[in-house]
């Protein structure tokens, strides 16, 4: 897929460490402390495990990574683990694109409905694209702090 001049691919072991540093510089645009982002750096941590086990896909203009995208699929519930972007093409068109991916790919693979837990600053973001509100979630880093839930109900597989 291409779009934008992005094109989508798998990610590979070897861009570990380059995904890692994409999420936690991604993530840091909110404004977030160091404390903070320590406390976020395992659950952004992109491992050759990690690779090896979740649908993991890059967004890459030549060979610069532009963005990734995570999801995980069982039966008919899909989760949209992580979209980040590199911050220096944010609002170019890259979250678009990793987007629909994930729900092209959750929808192939029989989802009905994608779930997403967000950044309080991305909710709009996915609001904006048609994920609904549905309450809100534990985070997975910062204990005591919840996170908005969104779903979206999936196209049919074409």
């Amino acid at each position: 897929m291409t779009a934008h001049g992005i094109a989508i691919r798998a990610a590979r072991p070897d861009e570990a460490a380059a995904l890692t540093r994409l999420c936690l510089t991604a993530k840091a645009i909110w404004g977030y402390d160091e404390t903070f982002m320590a406390m976020c750096a395992a659950e952004l941590t992109i491992t050759p495990d990690r690779l090896a086990s979740s649908t993991i896909a890059v967004a890459a203009r030549g060979n610069d990574l532009a963005g990734l995208v995570e999801i995980t699929v069982q039966g008919r519930r899909a989760d949209l683990e992580k979209i980040f972007v590199a911050p220096r093409l944010m609002g170019q068109g890259v979250g678009r694109v990793l987007w629909d991916w994930a729900v092209e790919r959750a929808s192939a693979s029989g989802a009905t409905e994608m779930h997403i837990v967000a950044d309080p600053g991305a909710a709009g973001f996915y609001r904006r694209l048609g994920a609904v509100p549905a309450g809100w979630v534990p985070s997975g880093s910062i204990p005591g702090r919840l996170l908005p839930h969104l779903v979206l109900s999936l196209p049919p597989a074409a």
